[in-house]
């Protein structure tokens, strides 16, 4: 009987927290004037990798799965979201100033080195963010280029 309780009250806590979501990062607009590819010239391969690999935790707009709607799932996800979007926001990267900007880069540079971005939870669940060779390949040369053009 005892364990009977404890499982109901699990249940009733559960089934309460669904009703407190987070909000969701979901732009109103599709259009981003102060987007990385106003600022920098980004090749259509290398824009694509990015959204596919980076824009869900680093923009301001997710693609959210299934399982955001289940709470403290989307609880998570939230936070790691905001932490993500602090952290660097292609959306707003034209607003940075230049330095922070090639800072950014260069930062960007040693996560993808090191295969620390994508994120490996977040590679867990979405198999088509997992950077191949070619594609790493591809994003550290135009990291490259793009450092070597703004020290000009």
């Amino acid at each position: 009987m005892r364990k009977f309780k404890v499982v109901l009250i699990a249940l009733i806590i559960f089934i309460g927290i669904q009703f407190f979501r987070p909000e969701r990062n979901q732009s109103s607009t599709g259009h981003f004037p102060e987007d990385i590819a106003t600022v920098y010239t980004v090749p259509p391969n290398v824009k694509s990798i990015l959204k596919i690999t980076c824009y869900d935790c680093h923009s301001n707009n997710t693609s959210y799965p299934w399982y955001m709607n289940i709470q403290p799932v989307g609880w998570f996800m939230a936070r790691h979201i905001r932490d993500g979007k602090e952290e660097l926001n292609f959306n707003e990267y034209a607003t940075y100033s230049e330095k922070r900007r090639r800072n950014k880069l260069k930062r960007m540079k040693e996560q993808v080195i090191s295969g620390k971005m994508p994120l490996p939870s977040y590679t867990m669940l979405h198999a088509d963010a997992r950077l191949t060779a070619n594609q790493r390949e591809l994003v550290l040369k135009w990291i490259d280029g793009t450092l070597i053009k703004m020290e000009r």
